[in-house]
């Protein structure tokens, strides 16, 4: 194991502290309101934004995502500095790179500080995505396109970001083999972490499938 190695394990501990920070809870509670007891239950921008606001829907959105960007770019660093040539990583550098994230994934959906409950992690997962560049930039492009079609046709939140995450994960290997990126191989740690969020994302989604199938699942902007 080489010194960027051992940083980057370094780094999996602050990662999954921050993010444990509740970020949806705290901005909520500064206007009075507790969104574990309000609206859906949840503490994630989509809730706060629904009780609150878009303004406050957008401030959530933000720190959730950079809890998930910040340490990405962090571990991004250290490779570039001190591990080998960027394009030539290894499957170890993905992923001891991928796991920084995971830990900030793991710490939204399961906070330190709320006894290990917490958000659905889509902001976060997407502060990831955009922090592994280049090879995750374009499909998830293609993710926010299809999030905010679907968003638009449909308003609920929860579809958006069901399909998006599935969708990601389908733009990234559709893309890695016809860029003839080395998806099987050097980089199959980076096909098995776009699958194994997506499968968290509809796992958390699960109350919300069950709200859409009887028909209660919340608009966004409608009424109560």
């Amino acid at each position: 194991m080489t010194a960027a190695h051992a940083i980057l394990l370094g780094l999996v501990p602050p990662a999954y502290v921050l993010g444990s920070v509740p970020f949806g809870l705290i901005v909520a509670r500064t206007q009075g309101v507790d969104p574990r007891k309000a609206g859906s239950g949840n503490i994630g921008a989509t809730n706060v934004g629904r009780l609150l606001g878009g303004r406050f829907f957008a401030v959530v959105f933000s720190l959730d995502l950079l809890k998930g960007l910040v340490p990405m770019l962090a571990a991004a660093a250290v490779l570039r500095g001190l591990g080998p040539t960027p394009g030539t990583y290894g499957p170890l550098d993905y992923t001891l790179w991928l796991l920084v994230g995971f830990a900030a994934i793991l710490g939204h959906m399961f906070s330190l500080f709320l006894k290990f409950k917490g958000g659905k992690g889509v902001a976060t997962s997407t502060g990831v995505i955009l922090g592994l560049f280049p090879y995750y930039t374009l499909a998830a492009l293609v993710a926010l396109a299809v999030w905010i079609v679907l968003f638009k046709l449909t308003r609920y939140v929860s579809v958006a970001s069901m399909l998006g995450a599935m969708s990601f994960v389908l733009a990234y290997l559709g893309i890695g083999l016809a860029a003839h990126w080395p998806v099987f191989a050097e980089q199959w740690p980076l096909l098995l972490f776009a699958c194994l969020v997506a499968a968290m994302i509809l796992c958390k989604h699960r109350g919300n499938l069950a709200r859409l199938r009887a028909g209660t699942e919340h608009r966004f902007g409608a009424s109560s």
